[in-house]
């Protein structure tokens, strides 16, 4: 009699996806988006280029899912910060959370979205303007959130939300850098408290 029994239609992954982005993930945090080669990526992701480009696409696409993945993770610290109940509430959180994103001691130092790619030549351009744009939402948001602060009366009146956004994110941004460089985490955090020192700044 004839076997019935259908095929199973495409191969199995043979791996865990959701692990493998993890690894792609820290190989770009740590070695930024041109200096993370397709072979250190495969060997941190324990899958051929094959399987990478069948699974995630190339490596621009891999690279956009790994900054989601850290939007999501080790950035999450930034929506939590956005829902303090007043500005200075919020500032604190958003600086306190960089720093202990930017100084995670298993994971690698700095923020993926800063120093992912800084400096990069034409074949980075797309993951350079990717990060800008990354970086200019976060300026956004908080931006928002402020002017919300300014509406409620939290904010002195005549304050301008999208400078105290963009002071707040450029102290952040430092404090990526100098961890990235070796600062220490209780180093930071004291540059984050005398960055909030006077709230807002005048």
């Amino acid at each position: 009699m004839r076997d019935q029994r259908k095929a199973p239609i495409g191969r199995p992954r043979g791996f865990d996806a959701d692990k493998a982005l993890e690894q792609a993930m820290r190989v770009f945090w740590g070695q930024g988006y041109e200096g993370a080669s397709l072979t250190d990526l495969t060997n941190a992701m324990g899958i051929s280029r094959t399987s990478m480009y069948a699974a995630f696409g190339n490596k621009e696409d891999l690279f956009q899912q790994a900054l989601q993945r850290y939007t999501d993770g080790p950035a999450a610290y930034v929506p939590r910060a956005l829902a303090e109940p007043t500005a200075r509430q919020v500032a604190t959180a958003f600086l306190s959370g960089s720093v202990q994103a930017t100084t995670r001691p298993d994971s690698p130092a700095g923020c993926l979205g800063v120093q992912g790619s800084l400096a990069a030549g034409e074949p980075g351009r797309s993951a350079r303007d990717t990060l800008a744009a990354w970086r200019n939402s976060g300026i956004a948001l908080l931006e928002e959130r402020f002017q919300r602060a300014v509406d409620e009366g939290d904010l002195p009146a005549g304050t301008d939300p999208g400078l105290l956004a963009r002071y707040l994110m450029t102290v952040a941004n430092g404090i990526a850098v100098q961890a990235a460089g070796g600062a220490a985490r209780a180093d930071l955090h004291m540059v984050a408290d005398v960055a909030l020192r006077q709230w807002p700044p005048a």
